[in-house]
């Protein structure tokens, strides 16, 4: 196992121009009646929702349609063919250090982050035989950029002399909402092109990145990916290096999370889906489930683009026609697989327990989980073997499930050819098709924070919140932006937030960027 990584940062983490986000002023919380409030969601950002609605006072109930919370970090008990318990989920993420706000909710029941153990490199395989890592680049832009082509083995001179340094100006400013506004309408695939990036480098790296949105980069927007860019590499100091949980997700997480909800008076309701909403002529709302209807103050829709969809549309009366029809415009990102093997025996003492991989068929990543997940270890040293899982992104809903599960397999045993070797204990395949996709032009369609019912907020990954936040950091950022308003209206002063810089770093560097407009 991996080292622990205990609390030694400062709470907006190791870059000292981490930009503050500050909450409106108000009272500390409230002291008589609070006012109800429904949380429609129980993932990371309908925790964060409900976290900094309790923490002030308000009475918040929060609604779950599975059995358990964590939406897709959800994690359920399984028993496998030698009689073991354990835990399988819906697979591998990765615990980013600009990850701020996630990180701070986190502290809530983990003060020093022990939950989490750092990973010590993010390597990258191209079946070509090209490996790129990211353990020697330094963290700090613009040496993070220069020191990545001086490593990486898929920048020659020849590709830099080819590439269009104009074409790469945006990269160098990165802002939002200004970003969507100049490359909503470009694919990240055409935009690589447009650089002149090389190809070598587009396949081993940056598909690798742009396949995290659960996107082939042709389908992609070109703003997420550059929006990445800033986030990950060229806007922060705090790396591509991250940490991941040192125990299953219920576990680290949410069995935590939600005694901490409950031991602040919100009353969890979980295999509680929500059917619909209705807007009350007092401002308040009903919210209607299969057991009851209960009338709330104010309401967070923190579900994924389906059920958001569902919900909506099962309410006539929510919002405006302009909102609820950009809601049902809202894309589904295409199915993906994650793949869980528990094997006879260890791979290689080499192997990392995490690598990116690329030109493999459908494989996008392997993860040894005996590496760094305790569960996993254990299990490992009980038997003498090791836990292995897989990920496939981006497959087509015509597929054949069978032939996909079978192939990346197959794509395993040429990446690690001992477990070839391997018998296979137990297996588990997770098909899920519920991620959010931000297609080219998509941007105007999502939601904002904000709805046209002041009662009414919307959180998520696929939220618009005019900060540079992405993936499980955007979804616990809306979360806590989507209690704030709430509060703000009641007068009541909300969660402080952080994220990485909001422009590029550099004063020269923003100057060049202005060319590339």
């Amino acid at each position: 196992m991996a080292p622990k990584r205990g609390g030694s940062g400062s709470r907006h983490g190791r870059d000292r121009r981490a930009a503050v986000v500050h909450a409106q002023s108000g009272s500390a919380r409230f002291t008589g009646q609070a006012p109800a409030a429904a949380v429609v969601g129980g993932g990371l950002a309908g925790i964060a929702a409900a976290t900094g609605l309790a923490e002030r006072g308000v009475r918040v109930t929060l609604y779950e349609s599975e059995p358990d919370l964590g939406g897709r970090l959800a994690g359920w008990p399984t028993r496998l063919a030698d009689g073991s318990t354990v835990t399988m989920s819906r697979g591998f993420h990765a615990f980013f250090r600009q990850y701020y706000n996630l990180r701070g909710l986190l502290r809530r029941v983990d003060p020093g982050l022990d939950s989490l153990t750092p990973l010590p490199d993010y390597p990258l395989r191209h079946s070509s035989g090209l490996y790129d890592s990211f353990a020697r680049v330094p963290r700090t832009p613009p040496l993070s950029a220069l020191g990545f082509v001086a490593l990486s083995p898929t920048f020659g001179l020849r590709d830099l002399a080819r590439m269009s340094p104009r074409a790469a100006l945006p990269l160098l400013d990165v802002r939002v909402p200004e970003v969507y506004e100049r490359l909503d309408g470009v694919s990240a695939h055409d935009f690589l092109a447009r650089i002149r990036f090389p190809e070598a480098a587009h396949h081993l790296a940056f598909e690798v990145f742009s396949r995290s949105f659960f996107a082939d980069p042709r389908e992609l927007s070109a703003a997420e990916l550059v929006l990445m860019f800033h986030i990950y590499f060229l806007g922060s100091s705090e790396g591509l290096l991250f940490d991941v949980p040192a125990e299953p997700f219920p576990t680290a997480l949410w069995d935590p999370l939600r005694g901490y909800l409950e031991s602040h008076g919100v009353s969890v309701r979980t295999s509680m889906p929500v059917r619909q909403v209705r807007p009350q002529p007092d401002g308040g709302l009903n919210v209607t489930t299969d057991q009851d209807t209960t009338r709330c103050d104010a309401l967070v829709l923190a579900l994924d683009g389906a059920g958001l969809r569902q919900v909506v549309a099962a309410s006539p009366e929510l919002g405006d026609a302009d909102w609820r029809a950009r809601i049902d415009r809202l894309r589904t990102a295409p199915p993906f697989l994650v793949s869980r093997l528990w094997l006879d025996r260890p791979v290689a003492p080499g192997r990392p327990g995490f690598l990116g991989t690329s030109g493999y068929g459908p494989l996008d990543n392997v993860s040894v989980l005996d590496r760094w997940e305790g569960e996993a270890a254990r299990w490992a040293r009980r038997t003498g073997g090791s836990v292995l899982e897989l990920h496939a992104y981006a497959v087509s809903p015509d597929a054949d499930r069978g032939a996909v599960q079978a192939e990346a397999v197959r794509q395993l045993h040429r990446i690690y050819p001992e477990t070839s070797r391997a018998w296979v204990v137990d297996e588990r395949h997770e098909w899920r098709a519920d991620c959010p996709m931000f297609p080219v032009g998509g941007y105007q369609d999502r939601p904002g924070v904000r709805s046209p019912d002041p009662a009414v907020t919307v959180a998520g990954d696929l939220v618009r919140t005019g900060l540079p936040v992405a993936l499980m950091e955007r979804a616990v950022t809306s979360g806590f932006l989507a209690a704030n308003a709430h509060l703000e209206r009641w007068g009541v002063r909300g969660q402080t937030l952080w994220t990485v810089p909001r422009t590029g770093r550099s004063l020269p560097l923003r100057g060049l960027a202005a060319l590339g407009g």
